[in-house]
């Protein structure tokens, strides 16, 4: 794995660096080969409380977690935590779907045997569709979707961006700002 490790208002030194390679390379136990994965680690320091963000995007899976804490090697910790149980969680999904489909599906995580056990936060009554809806997308440009969203009381809205016609979604950000998802 390649890690990229920026700072914010923090000075990225030697001992922090090693620290979250440390942490986050425990994840590799996790895969069958090392996967060739650029590792992106943003630390941030604000007003006595630290962020960590980590973005691991894989062929077909993208693992990424925030931390906020007041110590930084606390909130690596618990990023590393949050990594493992995504980790885990996908996996689950994984060989479900090889036991149901078994088909010669290539396995990306190493399945040891300690992990095989059932994993205490993925059960069947975790996923499951409540209700379906079906609409017709308007096209309409990214400040007019935010309107739409926020008359509607939602947390994000899909569309349809009238300039480049592809679907796009917006959402609110837990900052309270927005976000936008485009297609690549």
């Amino acid at each position: 794995m390649n890690y990229n490790v920026r700072g914010e208002n923090i000075e990225v030194t030697p001992a922090i660096r090693e620290y979250v390679e440390k942490k986050i390379g425990k994840l590799e136990r996790y895969f069958n080969n090392t996967p060739d994965a650029n590792v992106l680690v943003n630390l941030k320091v604000n007003n006595n409380t630290s962020k960590v963000e980590v973005t691991i995007p894989m062929q077909n899976l993208v693992l990424r977690a925030e931390e906020e804490n007041a110590d930084m090697y606390a909130a690596i910790d618990l990023i590393n935590d949050k990594l493992e149980r995504q980790i885990r969680k996908h996996k689950t999904k994984v060989n479900r779907k090889f036991r149901n489909n078994l088909s010669n599906t290539p396995e990306a995580f190493a399945f040891a045997t300690e992990l095989d056990e059932v994993d205490e936060f993925e059960d069947d009554s975790d996923i499951e569709v409540v209700r379906n809806k079906r609409f017709d997308l308007k096209p309409m440009d990214s400040e007019e979707a935010i309107l739409q969203m926020n008359m509607l009381g939602h947390s994000f809205f899909v569309y349809t961006n009238a300039d480049t016609n592809t679907t796009n979604v917006v959402y609110r950000r837990k900052d309270g700002r927005y976000g936008l998802i485009e297609p690549s």
